[in-house]
């Protein structure tokens, strides 16, 4: 194989045509291969082959610099800047990130996971540029996707005034995960079907030069006006009226001709846009069916496309279900979501519900003041996002939805630790960031029969609500335990002595398998579902702890600002002398990797904890007699996850 015996990326300059059209099917094949065993962002890779190895052989790197919007695009380009050996580690715990990573590489620039970065980041790197008299290009690859989110709008309103070199490639495959919605995708349709302007400009020069008598002047006076043949050629001329130069459409699976265009690009003074045309799962005929099924995929099957991994029901399924059930009974809830109609499950709210579902595209803040709106308006809208996505609507949160009070449900998806995605998407600060607004209620269920009911609950409050679930399979123990949900009260489910372990929402099965280990070393434990991040009832939380000396509070969060801490102002200001011990997520940024191994690294796994406390000499207290547990086989202390996107 080429691929084998190139030394890149080095070589790729030396190819010809036809070598190049072979490597570009041995990239798909291997990228193919190895999302097949380690998942991955199919799709949108398989689009992008042709367009990577033209970066690479326009650009001289790393010393030129390519920034990938969102980065799910980028395994061609680990695979080019000498990364195919390591290849075969993609996403797994220690291997190659499926994000562009600065330490990984010199060849990763900066490192991207959202959505409508990479203008504004390439933008303050031009400018850095330029005031420290550096010479280097800088390509910024945005997908029409991400042009339907705000910031790449604020990056190329500055990106107009510079004075200096800026390549901005648009990879428009008209999807982003979803095939895109909105008046940025309806424009771009017009210049994808709109013939070559460079070709018609000539035809329409020469047609009218042919005039008798003015023909001359007549094109000398068009030249002149702002209103001149590229907009008669080119409807709107949106790029070129900002001042970035417009290059395109570029065949973006021809090779030859996207040099050319990033050349030419490239010999510019000021920002310009090469607008690509890609097609998303190209080389892969299931992808190419169905881009958006191959978006973020688990392993499958390379003959059928058939993801291979198949659990239980989803927390994401149940939550799809049950709001469709509510739906059906109220024709005042409506459904949103941001360019995440099938990772969300929303998909089928839409099916069901065409007029009341909502696509806000990949904006997130927008999304939410948009439901603020619904709401204050009289609807019950239900925001389905992503834990990691919804960061991006922070402010609307507070100044939009929270500080009016307004009725909207967050329904917060991928809460927790979500794997092979790594630190941009990992669910790991929902609770803190959510928690410290007022007036917004945050529930996290322990199964999936409890989403079902905080659901229902969300919906039939006054006032902004968030209920966050994790990734993967929905957890069926413990259903015996359905206590009615009220306002910030915990749920008892085992009494115990001295030890109250208090968990919330994704951990309470991982304290469930604590106290089955306890319990065979013949220590009491007992065992509470928090239900409520906030608020929480002081009262019932007193009650609660009164009978146990310490109390161990387990929530799949970092500390600061989580549960936990909540938890223990409470006991402290009412004078308690309990000893607390905090389960929480470490202060950093966590990598991507299998959850399992992760949950084990990050000790929050069930035997992890058992160690803490046998280190806190928390274990040396009261301890029953016999072995017997109450619940039966020890259950499984983690779902197992399904794939993201």
């Amino acid at each position: 194989m080429m691929l084998e015996k190139l030394k890149l990326p080095s070589d790729l300059k030396k190819l010809n045509e036809r070598q190049l059209r072979t490597l570009a099917a041995e990239i798909r094949k291997l990228i193919i291969e190895t999302t097949s065993q380690n998942g991955g962002h199919l799709a949108s890779n398989l689009g992008v082959v042709e367009l990577t190895i033209a970066l690479f052989r326009v650009l001289d790197l790393p010393e030129d610099k390519i920034i990938w919007d969102v980065g799910h695009q980028s395994y061609t380009h680990k695979i080019l800047s000498g990364r195919k050996e390591d290849f075969s580690s993609l996403r797994k715990t220690g291997g190659l990130s499926g994000f562009p990573k600065s330490r990984e590489s010199r060849y990763d620039a900066f490192d991207t996971g959202h959505s409508s970065t990479s203008v504004s980041a390439a933008l303050g790197m031009a400018q850095a540029r330029d005031l420290l008299g550096e010479h280097y290009n800088i390509a910024a690859v945005i997908g029409d996707g991400a042009l339907t989110g705000g910031m790449a709008y604020e990056a190329l309103n500055n990106a107009s005034k510079l004075k200096s070199n800026l390549i901005i490639v648009l990879n428009d495959n008209k999807m982003s995960i979803a095939e895109n919605t909105g008046g940025i995708s309806n424009y771009l349709n017009g210049l994808r079907t709109a013939p070559g302007y460079t070709r018609l400009k000539k035809d329409l020069e020469a047609a009218l030069r042919n005039v008798p008598g003015i023909g001359g002047g007549l094109v000398s006076s068009l030249k002149l006006t702002k209103d001149s043949l590229k907009k008669l050629v080119i409807p709107g001329m949106f790029f070129e009226d900002m001042g970035i130069t417009y290059l395109g459409p570029v065949d973006g699976h021809d090779i030859r001709a996207l040099e050319r265009a990033l050349n030419n690009a490239k010999k510019l003074d000021h920002a310009v846009l090469v607008h690509v045309i890609t097609r998303k799962g190209k080389g892969y005929a299931p992808a190419e069916k169905a881009p958006e099924l191959f978006h973020g995929v688990g392993p499958f099957d390379i003959q059928t496309g058939r993801q291979l991994k198949k659990g239980g029901k989803s927390y994401t399924s149940v939550f799809s279900e049950t709001l469709l059930e509510l739906a059906e009974k109220d024709s005042r809830i409506v459904g949103l979501t941001a360019a995440m109609p099938d990772g969300t499950v929303m998909a089928a709210f839409q099916k069901r519900f065409p007029d009341r579902y909502f696509d806000v595209g990949i904006a997130e803040a927008h999304g939410v003041t948009s439901a603020a709106g619904m709401a204050a308006a009289g609807l019950k809208p239900v925001f389905a996002v992503y834990s990691s996505f919804l960061q991006r609507g922070f402010d609307q949160i507070v100044h939009d939805v929270c500080l009016q009070g307004l009725p909207v449900v967050f329904a917060v998806d991928r809460a927790g630790l979500v794997g092979a995605d790594g630190e941009t998407h990992q669910g790991i600060f929902d609770l803190s960031y959510l928690s410290q607004i007022p007036g917004i209620e945050v529930l996290a269920p322990k199964n999936g029969a409890e989403l079902k009911a905080m659901l229902r609950y969300a919906l039939a409050q006054d006032g902004p609500v968030a209920v966050r679930y994790p990734r993967g399979t929905a957890y069926t123990g413990l259903e015996a335990f359905s206590a009615p949900i009220e306002r910030g009260k915990a749920e008892p489910i085992f009494e115990g002595q001295g030890i109250l372990l208090l968990a919330l929402g994704s951990m309470v099965s991982t304290a469930e398998h604590i106290r089955e280990k306890l319990m065979g070393r013949g220590i009491s434990a007992g065992l509470a579902n928090a239900r409520f991040a906030k608020p929480i009832d002081e009262e019932s939380l007193l009650r609660l702890t009164e009978a146990y000396s310490v109390i161990v509070t387990l929530e799949e969060n970092v500390r600061s600002g989580g549960f936990g801490e909540a938890v223990e102002d409470v006991l402290l200001r009412h004078g308690s002398d309990k000893r607390i011990l905090h389960v929480t997520l470490p202060d950093a940024y966590v990598e991507h990797g299998d959850v399992s191994a992760l949950r084990a690294l990050l000790g929050i796994d069930s035997d992890s904890i058992i160690a803490r406390l046998e280190q806190e000499g928390v274990l040396d207290g009261p301890k029953q007699d016999g072995a017997a547990g109450a619940c039966g086989a020890a259950p499984a202390e983690s779902p197992e996850g399904e794939s993201h996107g």
